[in-house]
């Protein structure tokens, strides 16, 4: 089964009003068809890979990118994640046992188990593992990135802004731009905005994870043309792996936009 047939025939349970229905009603009318397939929310993926089409709604919007994403998770963990994010809770769909993760052959992570621990302790254990660049290739990379900084990415907190990420005190924009400048991601400021994360997830985990028997689940990534069919696909291989650019994660809107035009 192809994955637009895939997602056409699943039935999750939609956030904003708990209807369990496919996952791409509504979307026949769309230009391109945007469906993620994330983590459980408080993963580090969703919850950064949100901000980012948070940051670029009004583009998507503007050019007919309808967008569809489905969680491990309950009701509960979407409505704190819609929350805390801002992502529209009707473009959330939860499921909890990892279902369509595994129908679609996305990546697991690491799968170690020890005597005497159970599904979830050996999912813990995997995941700190993984944190560490076991089993998650391109991590920390990816973290130490957040701390040096990367002029090929772009500026991620304006002047104005003020950033809360427990134990930090409050931080202005300003502060990065004394740290580094201004017009590409500074140092510090994607780690400042990831501890950020961390704090709200760490706050309320049991909310946001459920059943921690799926912490180590990798997502993936799928974009549809308006007759269905898949013209860009990413499947995660890591912690911190969302996009293959991650210093600009919706690139792949523009080069595949490019593509259209071309055929």
């Amino acid at each position: 089964m192809q994955p637009y047939e895939n997602f056409a025939a699943v039935l999750r349970q939609r956030v904003s009003d708990s209807c369990v229905t496919s996952l791409i009603e509504g979307c026949e009318a769309a230009r391109r068809l945007l469906v993620l397939v994330w983590p459980h929310l408080g993963d580090f993926d969703p919850l950064e890979y949100a901000w980012w089409l948070q940051r670029e709604r009004d583009r998507l919007l503007a050019e007919g990118i309808m967008v569809r994403a489905v969680a491990i998770g309950d009701r509960a963990a979407g409505q704190k994640f819609c929350e805390y994010t801002g992502f529209p809770a009707e473009w959330l769909f939860v499921d909890p046992k990892a279902e369509l993760h595994q129908q679609l052959g996305l990546y697991a992570g690491l799968s170690w188990k020890l005597p005497g621990f159970g599904a979830a302790q050996n999912a813990y254990l995997n995941l700190v593992l993984m944190c560490g660049g076991l089993g998650s290739p391109g991590t920390l990379r990816e973290v130490l990135r957040g701390y040096t900084g990367d002029r090929a990415a772009p500026q991620l907190i304006g002047d104005e802004d003020i950033v809360r990420a427990k134990p930090l005190p409050a931080l202005s924009g300003k502060t990065f731009r004394v740290a580094g400048g201004n017009g590409f991601q500074r140092p510090f400021e994607l780690a400042t905005l990831r501890l950020r994360n961390m704090g709200e997830v760490l706050g309320n985990w049991r909310t946001y994870v459920p059943d921690a028997r799926y912490l180590t689940q990798r997502g993936g990534t799928f974009l549809f043309d308006a007759n269905g069919e898949l013209v860009y696909e990413h499947r995660d291989r890591g912690i911190l792996g969302f996009s293959a650019t991650m210093d600009r994660p919706l690139a792949f809107l523009e080069t595949t936009k490019l593509s259209d035009r071309k055929r």
